[in-house]
């Protein structure tokens, strides 16, 4: 199974026949594997390049520097988290050793001042975020690549509206206040052998509605799960983002779009000189929207908080006490 590769410019020109032709593309992706790349999406190779070194430059500070914005008790997406502190294979049931890499964590840098961010269920989505004061210019970096990337998920889910052969503001109601979150993750570079079944991410499917990375290509890199067993590599274009479905539209759309099992694999034993940074952004609906069938009743439905709440504290199932990551 190959990833495609789609070039989403013709939609976000905004010709009718062009975003149809798009929309078709994304539908066969969808459906097939629930992966796909895009090309043409306007984001500046400066930003992803600023992004990615502001990531590199912060986890380079002492590991007490680190910890002064360490993730909150409740595990909700902010700050710091350190080395081998969850197990994204536990949100499945499966017990494995933790998962090597350490993390940055935001949610949206612009809260209003309503009463729906508030509260405790809020506090999961929309928690004050925990920015270094290292490396100089990181909030103003980080905050412009969450703003960037949410206004291209704001289209790819007009696109993908489309694509399911419905208005493109279909989604609107459902996204107007999203409970969206970035992600800068390191993997070390691996001098010693990993535990056995210890990956840098164990297998997982998101939990929103979309997933856009990022990520080095080097060894040691993104797969997805076919559907006959095994997995595949999955190799982006040049300037690409990966993109990937949610469980959030994996239960929208009935199963007709899948959340496909993913991990990140570990290179071949003396092949990971050097680390590897991935920048994900993680698209997710408002999070009192219920995750019912759009199309039929897909049974009983919970809500984005319900479903996500749940997974974050399996995943925190196998953190140890925080270690120093390598080099740290």
């Amino acid at each position: 199974m190959s990833i495609p590769a789609i070039d989403i410019a013709p939609f976000l020109r905004g010709g009718d026949e062009d975003k149809r032709t798009v929309a078709r593309e994304i539908a066969a992706a969808c459906t097939e594997s629930g992966f796909f790349c895009i090309t043409g999406h306007g984001v500046s190779s400066d930003l992803i390049a600023r992004t990615r070194q502001a990531a590199v430059d912060f986890f380079a500070l002492p590991l007490d520097e680190k910890r002064l914005i360490l993730r909150p008790e409740n595990r909700v997406g902010r700050g710091y988290y350190p080395f081998a502190d969850r197990s994204l294979a536990y949100t499945l049931g499966e017990e494995t050793p933790p998962d090597l890499q350490e993390a940055f964590a935001m949610g949206p840098p612009d809260i209003p001042d309503d009463d729906y961010y508030r509260g405790e269920v809020a506090s999961y989505f929309f928690a004050e975020n925990r920015y270094p004061a290292r490396p100089e210019g990181f909030r103003e970096t980080v905050d412009d690549y969450f703003r960037t990337v949410l206004a291209l998920c704001d289209r790819l889910m007009g696109a993908m509206a489309l694509a399911l052969g419905v208005e493109e503001d279909f989604f609107a109601d459902k996204l107007d206040r999203p409970a969206c979150g970035l992600r800068l993750i390191r993997y070390p570079a691996q001098t010693d052998a990993p535990a056995e079944r210890q990956l840098r991410a164990g297998a997982h499917t998101d939990y929103g509605t979309l997933t856009v990375l990022r990520g080095d290509d080097v060894p040691g890199t993104l797969q997805v799960k076919l559907p006959q067993g095994g997995w595949t590599d999955v190799r982006p274009p040049a300037d690409a983002f990966v993109c990937n479905l949610g469980d959030a539209m994996a239960r929208w759309t009935g199963g007709r779009w899948a959340s496909t099992l993913h991990r990140v694999a570990n290179p071949a034993q003396g092949a990971a000189r050097r680390d590897r940074i991935s920048l994900v952004f993680f698209h997710q609906p408002n999070y009192d929207a219920l995750l019912n069938g759009i199309f039929e009743d897909a049974g009983d439905a919970v809500t984005l908080a319900e479903h996500f709440i749940e997974k974050i504290h399996l995943a925190a199932g196998a953190g140890r006490s925080p270690k120093p990551a390598p080099d740290n």
